[in-house]
């Protein structure tokens, strides 16, 4: 089963760059979209006459945040809230409950490149790593856009960003936590290498030089080791400031 996950940076305007055709032709099981800058009205629907399913959490505030997944599998049920006033609000989970197993599509907030938002970010993590401890006998793959690079190796300038956003240490240690809640993290645990970056800023030709960070990722359950085939990074895959992720995974 192939589980992907991308951060879009607005649906509406990735799908001018032939997504929809992409994802035809790549045909995950389960893909999930974050930042998709749109209402449920707004999301295109021509996928869905592909077999796929389509589930989303807008937020209150329109052409801002938000999630989205695509399926071939139809889930028993949806969840779109965790109980945090805030986050809820903004769109930023979807939780598709399968009966062998559950996919959570997340999108964490950036903190600010002044940090202005960071104690909002730090407190929604203790928030969620809560959440997630409650949910410790589900098969759980959890993915989407975590904004922090973990370590050093996933990011091409660490020494420059020691104090940056993304890459402080309160940041860093917050996503070990929720890694030691009970979870793999897919790429890492395949791939000891760096180099592989799923976003690039805008600027400066960034991405053809390969001057990225590795925020996106797609999460497993320990109990489904075993069952991991492959993670990859889709790092050729264009039209967003992130790369597709994913896992071939046995369910």
């Amino acid at each position: 089963m192939i589980i992907s996950s991308w951060n879009v940076n607005g649906i509406r305007s990735v799908s001018r760059y032939g997504f929809f055709d992409w994802l035809h032709e790549f045909s995950p099981d389960i893909i999930g979209l974050q930042e998709i800058k749109a209402q449920k009205d707004q999301i295109p629907t021509s996928l869905l006459s592909s077999g796929y399913h389509l589930y989303s959490n807008s937020a209150e505030r329109k052409g801002y945040s938000g999630v989205a997944m695509y399926s071939k599998i139809e889930p028993i049920n949806v969840e779109t809230k965790i109980g945090h006033t805030r986050f809820d609000s903004e769109g930023r989970f979807i939780k598709l409950n399968f009966k062998n197993f559950s996919v959570i599509n997340v999108y964490i907030p950036n903190g600010g490149r002044d940090l202005s938002s960071m104690e909002y970010k730090l407190d929604l993590y203790d928030f969620f790593i809560k959440y997630l401890k409650n949910l410790k006998d589900e098969n759980l793959i959890l993915m989407g856009d975590f904004n922090v690079a973990h370590e050093e190796i996933d990011l091409a300038r660490p020494k420059e960003n020691e104090k940056n956003v993304m890459f402080t240490p309160s940041e860093r240690e917050k996503l070990t936590n929720l890694i030691n809640s009970g979870f793999i993290d897919t790429f890492r645990h395949l791939n000891k290498l760096g180099g592989f970056y799923t976003w690039w800023a805008y600027y400066r030709n960034l991405r053809e030089r390969n001057i990225g960070w590795r925020i996106d990722y797609v999460f497993i359950s320990k109990i489904l080791e075993k069952n991991l085939k492959e993670a990859f990074i889709l790092k050729d895959v264009k039209g967003s400031d992130h790369c597709p992720v994913g896992i071939d995974i046995k369910i």
